[in-house]
């Protein structure tokens, strides 16, 4: 999704519960829950409070790092920044998106939409049921 703005953190802090409070440059903050990941063996190290404290904003505000190399990027934050808010309609477009690989354009294309319709519900704008179903019609047609 090379022709849009990436979602910038402003700032994080570790809250207890391995839950993060994200400070989002263009949104409201957000307070995620990171007990799934920490159950994975990748992140397993963050379910110890004296690690999970340590979590500093990555460069540019494009990620959330720890100590020993640990790093969850925007983009991840950001869809779970979209529950955390009761979007649910906004995470299921960017991830049909993202699974299939569309463009502004190309989403567009797919939906017979406008591109900045599309670049709106990208954004954050509710998503219509209506659009939602399509996308699930539009997978339905190319696994066919």
């Amino acid at each position: 999704m090379s022709d849009e703005r990436l979602h910038t953190i402003r700032s994080v802090r570790a809250m207890d519960g391995c839950r993060l409070l994200l400070s989002w440059e263009d949104a409201e903050d957000a307070t995620i829950d990171l007990t799934p990941i920490v159950k994975t063996a990748a992140f397993r190290s963050l379910g110890r409070p004296e690690v999970f404290e340590k979590v500093e904003l990555g460069d540019w505000g494009h990620s959330v790092v720890w100590p020993g190399d640990i790093e969850i990027g925007a983009d991840s934050l950001w869809l779970d920044s979209l529950t955390a808010w009761g979007r649910e309609d906004t995470r299921a477009f960017l991830e049909w998106r993202l699974r299939n690989g569309l463009s502004l354009t190309a989403a567009a294309e797919a939906l017979g939409l406008s591109r900045r319709t599309i670049a709106y519900y990208s954004r954050g704008r509710p998503v219509p049921r209506s659009i939602i179903l399509a996308c699930k019609g539009w997978d339905a047609l190319k696994a066919a």
